[in-house]
């Protein structure tokens, strides 16, 4: 375990999006992302971390700060004063943790042995990173970006829409080797069908037994507002055409004022 990783926080809580809403997870957030999302939440993680802040009691919401980067023994050792082992789930989340990906594999292996399913949460372009790590997670959670929406980190005003689907091909076709594969895309009003349809074109001839979830985007600071119900609904019966597993579930934490 002689790894160490740059992180923003170890918290315990629910697990407030995609398929595996509501359950108890022990979250560790990686800092740094190579995307820039115009809904992103989280835009403290986008550069790498300084500080990473710990919970000092399960749910308190009470926290110390540690210095970057973190052992990977002494994340096993703030897992555990979390009870990781009372926690159906470990997410490795981010900002992009495939972006530091020995120590991604480091620390599934060390929280796997101590019981909970590992649930890699990702933007789903790193693929050279995620055939390092597919064995030590047992759940891939992968992000299908639209080009309406994400640019990469450094993109200037003007520049051409980005087309992701290659990549999140290539992403999902390793991705498949894990127990369980979700793959998620935000929506909001700017998402056209276009990039809707060629997206679950490319899911159903790689991965059309995955869960996919259509999540609107929860409005905040400023940025896009939700569509509306219809446009949701149609969204659904749209993708449900070619893919047997299509579920419309919103952010459910921000409700309840969860981290």
């Amino acid at each position: 375990m002689g790894a160490s990783a740059n992180l923003v926080e170890i918290f315990s809580s629910v697990q407030g999006e995609g398929s595996a809403v509501g359950v108890p997870t022990l979250f560790v957030r990686f800092g740094e992302c190579d995307l820039r999302c115009v809904w992103c939440d989280s835009a403290h993680t986008w550069r790498p971390a300084p500080e990473c802040r710990i919970e000092t009691d399960r749910g308190s919401g009470r926290f110390r700060a540690v210095p970057n980067p973190v052992e990977v023994s002494d994340v096993v050792a703030a897992a555990e004063s979390l009870d990781v082992g009372a926690h159906r789930t470990v997410s490795l989340t981010g900002g992009e943790p495939l972006l530091q990906p020995d120590a991604v594999l480091a620390i599934a292996r060390a929280l796997r042995e101590r019981g909970p399913v590992i649930h890699l949460e990702t933007h789903g372009l790193a693929v050279e990173a995620l055939e390092t790590v597919i064995d030590a997670v047992d759940v891939v959670a992968m992000d299908w970006k639209l080009g309406s929406d994400v640019r990469r980190a450094g993109a200037k005003r003007g520049d051409p829409e980005p087309a992701f689907h290659d990549e999140h091909e290539r992403f999902l076709e390793i991705a498949r080797r894990a127990s369980r594969v979700d793959v998620k895309v935000v929506v909001t009003p700017s998402s056209r069908d276009d990039e809707l349809d060629e997206m679950v074109t490319r899911i159903a001839r790689t991965g059309p037994d995955v869960t996919l979830v259509v999540q609107p985007v929860t409005p905040c600071g400023g940025g896009p507002e939700a569509p509306g119900a219809e446009r949701l609904l149609g969204i659904v019966a749209r993708l449900s055409r070619r893919l047997s597993d299509v579920r419309l579930i919103p952010q459910t934490h921000k409700s309840y004022g969860a981290l």
